[in-house]
Order: C-alpha cells, then sequence, then structure tokens
C-alpha cells in the first residue's frame, strides 16, 4: 500500500481536481463513454508513472476490432484494472464486487464507467448483473470480469475460474479474450516501492463458434489453461 501514498504524494496537486471531475463527468451525460474513458485513461496514465509502475501491454491486436466483447483476466491485486485502463484500446466496463461499491474514489470510478456491482452470496442479485451484461454486451459495450471472483494472493499462480462468470458471454454469444496479468500483485499487494513493470497479454479471443455448446464451467477451464500456459510462457518455469 506504500505505492498508492507514493501516487497521491506526487499527484497531490492535481489529484482533487481529477477527484473532482470524474465526480461531476459522472454525474451527468454530457460525455461520451470514449471521452469517460479516456478522461479515466489519462489520471491512469499519471498515477501508474508517479507510483514508478510501467504497463507492457503485448498482443493489442487480438483485441476484436468492433465492440461487444467480454476480456476474462486472471486476478493478481488491486492494481489489475490500473493496468487494463492504460492499454485498453476501447472503453470497457468491469464487474465489482458489493463489498467496493462505496468505497471513496471506486464509488466514483464505478459511475463513470456504469459499472456493475455484483453480490456473490445473492443469487438473484448475480442474475440481475448477468442479465444486463448481457444486454449491454449485445448492445456494443465490451466489459471485463475477473473469473476467479477474488485476487488470487499467490503471485503470478491462478485460482480456479468460475464457470457462472462466463454466463453473460454466452448468452451475448460474444467473443471471449483471455488476458494474462503477468507481476500486477507486485505494484499493490507488496510493501514496495521500487520500479515494477507489469505486463499484459491479451490472447487471441474464442468466437462463439469456438466455444458454441460448451458447459460454462469447460470454458472456464479452457480459458485458465490458456493464460496459465501464457503466464508460464513469459515467466519461466519457476512461478512465484
Amino acid at each position: 500500500m506504500r505505492r498508492i501514498v507514493l501516487m497521491v504524494a506526487r499527484l497531490f496537486f492535481m489529484a482533487p481536481v481529477w477527484f473532482f471531475k470524474i465526480w461531476s463527468w459522472g454525474r451527468n451525460d454530457k460525455h461520451t463513454e470514449k471521452e469517460k474513458f479516456e478522461l479515466l485513461r489519462h489520471v491512469t496514465i499519471h498515477a501508474n508513472r508517479a507510483g514508478r509502475v510501467t504497463i507492457e501491454p503485448h498482443g493489442l491486436e487480438n483485441l476484436p476490432k468492433e465492440p461487444g466483447y467480454v476480456m476474462f483476466p486472471n486476478h493478481q491485486g488491486l492494481f489489475d484494472v490500473l493496468g487494463f485502463l492504460e492499454t485498453s484500446p476501447q472503453p470497457f466496463a468491469v464487474v465489482m464486487k458489493k463489498e467496493v461499491e462505496n468505497v471513496i474514489l471506486l464509488k466514483q470510478v464505478r459511475i463513470l464507467l456504469k459499472a456493475q456491482c455484483m453480490d456473490r452470496e445473492d443469487i438473484r442479485d448475480s442474475l440481475r448483473v448477468i442479465d444486463q451484461m448481457t444486454k449491454e454486451v449485445k448492445e456494443g459495450r465490451n466489459y471485463l470480469i475477473f473469473a476467479e471472483g477474488t485476487r488470487s494472493r499467490q503471485g503470478n499462480r491462478l485460482l480456479d475460474f468460475k464457470g457462472g462468470s462466463f454466463k453473460s458471454a454466452v448468452n451475448a454469444r460474444c467473443p471471449i479474450v483471455p488476458v494474462a496479468v503477468i507481476d500486477s500483485y507486485k505494484a499493490f499487494d507488496t510493501n514496495s516501492i521500487c520500479p515494477v513493470t507489469v505486463k499484459l497479454h491479451y490472447l487471441p479471443p474464442l468466437s462463439y463458434e469456438e466455444y458454441q455448446g460448451m458447459r460454462t464451467k469447460d470454458i472456464a477451464a479452457l480459458v485458465k489453461a490458456r493464460i496459465e500456459e501464457a503466464v508460464a510462457r513469459y515467466t519461466g518455469p519457476s512461478l512465484p
């Protein structure tokens, strides 16, 4: 968490201005989704630099050219979304756990992105979020979902992917984009403020035709396996 303090300290004079702008833009529809996303990208890039974090994206050419897809990365820590905000060429919304929906700044970002909050213990609420996501993805919105459900707390090792996380993609019949996140946990989930490089490998997407007819738990296992293979390839045989 020392890195967050470093970010705030180095951006002390600009942080209140950006916070007000994010809050203000989220309360009205005067700005397009693209404009709102670019505001967050601008703030994120400065925050990452202030925190001595370099984002190294790979495979951006694998992202579908047309919007209306869902990205499924592994979940390493609190920093993960910042890597996507800096590197994604298209706007996206996020599915967040309900416990953080009113946390300062996360709440304002959630409203700006029109992100979804899910109560993982409430089946009815989970179905509501799945239905809403399905509708929005069909209309051309992109989403980011952490299929592990929680950060792994095991460095570059993955937890099992939950099949239910893929229901909205299946219902929307949209491309599924696996993304391998490497070393993101080093940013916020350690006490170090040493320079760190976070790698995001956007892997080739699965089209609906490729996973049509598969059970969601089998899709989850397939996506996890592809990400694990990429993590092993780009970190070597010994994972921290």
